[in-house]
């Protein structure tokens, strides 16, 4: 199925994914469900960079795999370049996997130890027919020397290297049958500081001389900042704020980000910094509150809010979209719409 094309290069709406939980061995039946996402949507335009930030366990990375289907979804829709992707046949999929691609968090756990860097990189270029023999051993050198390694480099194999320099293989590896689309699941939340900020960099070149855009998720709200266009906000299954950058740090309207921003240490001992605590821990997502599901931890809880979900609305016309009854442009459309 296609779809009419704009500017936006992926399109989600009204994404799930709920994992079973099943009892019994013989005669096996569900008892439950994981709500990992319940009902996401957003954009992610040409050239651009979202970043997707939460806690841990929040559906972040279920949401990035599932854009690449890599897992199937419960139900929703993912518009790639116009065409939805849960619908591809196998073949389409497989053609259409050279423009999305993934950089994984571990950058140890996601390469072959077994396999050199020279084949590791040129792997995809055999899948995909891009290249073979010479051509291939060319192109993997040319891709060694565009993320800042060497063509002798090739002949080694990963437990050879540092971290950051393995991020650098996994960069390489995805950027070998040129895609449109990279996926960057936690890509330096393995590493030291100051390589982190070495690869964020290498990041922001390559999609400068290659016009990549990339869906960024990560846990550290300073490294998003630096990296991305909009930020979307991630609890327990569902998108809470997403709005562009510069705005959600100069006005973040979600207790929940509030809270988050609040946490992000200051480099100046002189400055004193309010922090926002958040108290109890993060609810189940197999159990998931009533109404907001971040009543149970929010410090501004009013009584609508826990039997009452708050619609994802665009609060002021120009893109701050808010799930939160405290926020007025919220409670306007609810009522408009009643």
């Amino acid at each position: 199925m296609a779809r009419e094309q704009s500017n936006a290069l992926l399109e989600v709406k009204d994404l799930v994914k709920h994992f079973p939980i099943r009892q019994g061995i013989i005669f096996s039946r569900q008892v439950g469900a994981v709500q990992a996402v319940d009902g996401v949507s957003f954009t992610v335009n040409k050239g651009e960079t979202l970043g997707l930030v939460g806690e841990s366990g929040c559906g972040k990375t279920t949401t990035g795999r599932l854009i690449l289907r890599l897992l199937e979804p419960t139900s929703g829709e993912i518009y790639f370049d116009g065409k939805n992707i849960p619908e591809l046949p196998k073949d389409e999929m497989r053609e259409l996997r050279k423009d999305l691609q993934i950089i994984f968090q571990d950058p140890y756990g996601s390469l072959n130890p077994r396999m050199t860097v020279g084949d590791i990189i040129g792997e995809p270029l055999h899948i995909h027919k891009i290249a073979r023999g010479k051509d291939k051993e060319k192109r993997v050198r040319e891709l060694l020397d565009v993320v800042g390694l060497n063509a002798f480099h090739a002949r080694r194999f990963p437990h050879e290297f540092s971290g950051g320099q393995r991020q650098r293989i996994g960069i390489a590896r995805a950027l070998a049958v040129n895609p449109k689309l990279i996926v960057c699941d936690e890509p330096v939340s393995a590493l030291d500081v100051s390589i982190q900020a070495q690869v964020i960099n290498l990041l922001q070149d390559l999609q400068k001389e290659y016009g990549l855009t990339y869906l960024f998720i990560a846990h550290d709200l300073s490294v998003v900042k630096h990296i991305s266009d909009r930020v979307a906000v991630m609890y327990l299954g569902k998108i809470v704020e997403l709005t562009d950058k510069d705005e959600l740090y100069r006005n973040p309207k979600h207790p929940y980000t509030q809270a988050l921003l609040s946490a992000i240490p200051v480099p100046d001992p002189t400055v004193k910094k309010e922090r926002i605590l958040l108290h109890g821990d993060v609810p189940s997502p197999i159990n998931p509150p009533s109404g907001c599901r971040f009543h149970t931890r929010c410090p501004k809880v009013m009584d609508i809010c826990k039997v009452k979900e708050p619609e994802f609305v665009d609060t002021t016309g120009d893109g701050h979209f808010v799930a939160c009854h405290l926020v007025p442009g919220v409670k306007e459309q609810q009522k408009q719409a009643q």
